[in-house]
């Protein structure tokens, strides 16, 4: 990390993102579900008034309205937190992933990591609804820098789109250079004993947790998994040729989430076993972000846990 690059929460990258493509791209349109201090599209808004609509607390009829917009030719941002917009499904299955329509969802808050808001306000099954819906692509950057590359990403992007982001504050991952591809996954570390994929919120703390295996002679390599759909299955199939097992990390119910978009590139029979770790058939809690990852063997120690118990299997 350098001293130009802090812990960032992604919603905080997107919002001012956002706004910076906002003059390049006459074509984006920005709505929100009374939440816009919260997702940071309030920074959009104070830029491009005539271009920000605060829809109220209505994601179904903000959901409407912007594949209507994205109809006449408008890139329509729409913004909420994660779990209301995954909420309102059979809108975003119709309206705009069946129309095909130009619409970026953006959930913030997602996972776990929100905290004391406890599990009413955290998104832990969008992942598992978005990636089904045929055509739309799905993304989860893991700090600063990769939400900006994938925003621009987004900006090109024709279609339905979900971009899934973090309240707490992530580490830098990634320096300037960093090149964000659609579908590729992104190597931070070798090593040649496990692999462990993790995305959004948990991989600083994969990271953390390779350097503690190292500690103990176990070589782990970590890879952040941005582009959760589509998803190289060559790749993914590449490393389960070169590990003896495969640790999948997410802050997430592990049905229908990251891990189980690898499972599906494996195919049936891998060369080498998968496991999957993230929120396993319970509902999330309140407390403090680190609390949380602690009790859900999210954070580092709780990796080295898991990673440790993969690798007696």
């Amino acid at each position: 990390m350098t001293q130009e690059q802090k812990a960032k929460a992604t919603r905080q990258a997107f919002g001012e993102t956002l706004a910076s493509l906002g003059a390049s791209h006459p074509d984006i349109v920005v709505m929100d579900a009374d939440l816009s201090k919260s997702t940071k599209s309030d920074i959009f808004a104070k830029q491009f008034p005539e271009r920000f609509f605060e829809m109220g607390i209505a994601e179904q009829n903000m959901l409407g309205v912007a594949a209507g917009l994205a109809s006449t030719g408008k890139h329509v941002f729409c913004c909420s937190f994660a779990c209301f917009l995954a909420g309102r499904f059979e809108t975003i299955k119709i309206s705009v992933a069946y129309a095909k329509a130009n619409v970026t969802m953006v959930g913030t808050h997602a996972g776990v990591g929100i905290g004391p808001d406890g599990y009413s306000q955290m998104g832990l099954e969008d992942l598992a609804l978005l990636r089904t819906l045929p055509g739309v692509q799905v993304f989860q950057p893991c700090d600063e820098i990769e939400t900006q590359a994938i925003m621009m990403h987004l900006a090109k992007h024709q279609g339905p789109a979900y971009l899934r982001l973090t309240r707490q504050n992530l580490s830098p991952m990634h320096s300037k250079d960093y090149v964000f591809k659609a579908g590729a996954l992104d190597v931070l570390s070798e090593g040649s004993d496990i692999a462990i994929f993790a995305t959004g919120g948990t991989v600083m703390h994969a990271l953390q947790a390779s350097e503690l295996l190292k500690n103990e002679g176990i070589s782990a390599a970590v890879i952040n998994v941005p582009s959760i759909k589509p998803l190289n299955a060559g790749e993914v199939r590449a490393w389960a040729k070169r590990v003896s097992v495969m640790l999948s990390v997410e802050d997430h119910m592990v049905a229908g989430g990251m891990g189980g978009s690898l499972a599906e590139a494996l195919g049936p029979e891998p060369s080498a076993p998968l496991i999957m770790h993230g929120i396993h058939d319970v509902f999330g809690e309140s407390g403090s972000p680190s609390e949380l990852y602690a009790k859900f063997e999210l954070d580092a120690a709780g990796i080295v846990k898991h990673a440790k118990r993969a690798l007696k299997r």
